[in-house]
């Protein structure tokens, strides 16, 4: 796949809460996400203070001993949170060249067993390494900032597709499914993959990007090339998941992506955060107005030929066991029988 010098739109939130621009915004929104799927967002409001701090901790998080940080390895942990270690998760079933820590939130686990559905296995309490307790509070901030973000995203999409603001907000409820990663990608090795993480889509709703500031290595499927896409000072950078393609019945689009491992002798930091629905949300699927039915491209299967599914727990539950068989071995055996 050849690259494009092309660069991705700049989105600012703020014009979306001023009666003059807003229109213009949520046209903007839609149809960047209808060509696209991936936009950079400013005036997004979220402290621009945690974001370094983020990026700081996480530094500190990976420099820890490897005993400290295999201590919380999620092969320990039967929600699929906690560390991972390079090499450790895969992608199109080839082995990706990171390391990261899973944070999801933080409750109580569910029911599981043969009267539960499997899904369940996923919502539980997170492991936190002792040796660095700032790392939880710093997380939570920033989780509790993009969920407001991702909030006001969502509205402002359902009034672009001649919706109510709150169309999709029921899915959510009171136990959202949210999920961050903190993922460090290491500098390639001689002879070794160049794979940081494979080209995949996103399998929930949306994702907020913050990509530590100097790196690159993101590239995203832009018309049969690959167009590279560096951090913006102060943006976020946004995509839309496999669940709101199946809400627009392809109108928005999920776009395929991956990341390259950086040069040798360096590394980067990358944290995606995903805005998810409770596991049990069966999604809503709009009834679009004529104009914006008539560009709807259909939906595809996800990146391994399965079906989207309404249900958004069955989603979550398949990708996090195709990117995590270490977990499934230790904790789930049985999901190897029902995949």
């Amino acid at each position: 796949m050849t690259t494009t010098s092309l660069s991705l739109p700049v989105l600012d939130l703020s014009l979306a809460h001023d009666p003059a621009t807003a229109e213009d915004f949520r046209t903007s929104l839609r149809e960047v996400t209808h060509d696209v799927g991936f936009f950079y967002l400013v005036g997004h409001g979220a402290d621009p203070e945690l974001a370094p701090r983020l990026i700081d901790v996480a530094r500190q998080f990976f420099a820890l001993p490897e005993a400290a940080k295999l201590a919380i390895e999620n092969t320990l942990n039967p929600h699929f949170r906690g560390y991972t270690r390079i090499g450790g998760e895969r992608t199109q079933g080839k082995v990706d060249w990171r390391e990261q820590i899973d944070v999801g939130p933080e409750r109580d686990p569910l029911p599981t067993g043969p009267d539960h559905p499997d899904y369940n296995v996923l919502q539980g309490p997170n492991p936190w390494p002792a040796a660095l307790p700032e790392l939880r509070t710093v997380l939570t901030a920033w989780n509790a900032a993009m969920a407001e973000v991702s909030d006001r995203l969502l509205a402002a999409w359902a009034q672009s597709l001649g919706q109510q603001r709150d169309v999709f907000a029921a899915a959510f409820g009171d136990a959202p499914a949210s999920l961050t990663k903190v993922v460090r990608y290491p500098g390639r090795e001689p002879g070794g993959t160049e794979q940081g993480v494979g080209w995949h889509n996103d399998f929930g709703v949306l994702t907020l990007l913050l990509v530590e500031p100097g790196t690159r290595g993101l590239q995203v499927e832009y018309d049969g090339q690959a167009l590279d896409v560096p951090p913006v000072d102060g943006a976020l950078i946004v995509n839309i998941g496999e669940m709101l393609e199946w809400a627009t019945d392809g109108y928005l689009k999920a776009t395929r992506h991956h990341v390259l491992a950086p040069p040798a002798g360096t590394d980067r930091i990358s944290v995606p955060y995903f805005h998810n629905p409770s596991l049990d949300a069966v999604f809503p699927r709009i009834q679009l107005p004529p104009e914006l039915a008539a560009r709807a491209r259909g939906v595809t299967a996800d990146a391994d030929e399965d079906e989207i599914l309404a249900e958004y727990g069955r989603n979550a539950l398949k990708s996090r066991a195709r990117a995590h068989p270490n977990v499934v071995e230790a904790h789930h055996p049985h999901l190897k029988r029902n995949r």
